[in-house]
């Protein structure tokens, strides 16, 4: 089994991370964190491959003949985009609401929301 696309996940992931520990401003945190979050696509897709595999269509092939890809994990990896764009689109709008409210995005200066 080829470990490149995992490798290739663990280092978006870790790129991602270290960018939201030593971000300085929100909406650099919000990319940040979609880059945490493209890591699990390459994950999802890397998880799912098959050599030699298909397409799951069965109109053409008898089932069983040839191997075919999971078609479950490309669902997942197609709701995982889904909910990812939805919530990058709700932390940015959170982003712009701080923004108009502290007139800051910078984290270090945000002190009336610590406890």
């Amino acid at each position: 089994m080829d470990v490149l696309p995992y490798l290739a996940a663990l280092w978006l992931f870790l790129v991602g991370c270290y960018g939201l520990a030593t971000s300085r401003n929100l909406v650099h945190a919000v990319g940040c964190l979609g880059v945490c979050q493209s890591s699990t696509y390459v994950l999802l897709l890397a998880v799912g491959y098959r050599d030699g595999a298909t397409a799951p269509v069965f109109a053409d092939i008898e089932p069983g003949s040839r191997p075919v890809v999971d078609p479950v994990v490309q669902a997942l990896a197609l709701t995982d985009v889904v909910v990812g764009a939805t919530v990058t689109a709700l932390l940015l709008a959170l982003v712009v609401q701080i923004a108009k409210r502290h007139g800051t995005v910078d984290p270090d200066e945000l002190s009336e929301l610590r406890g």
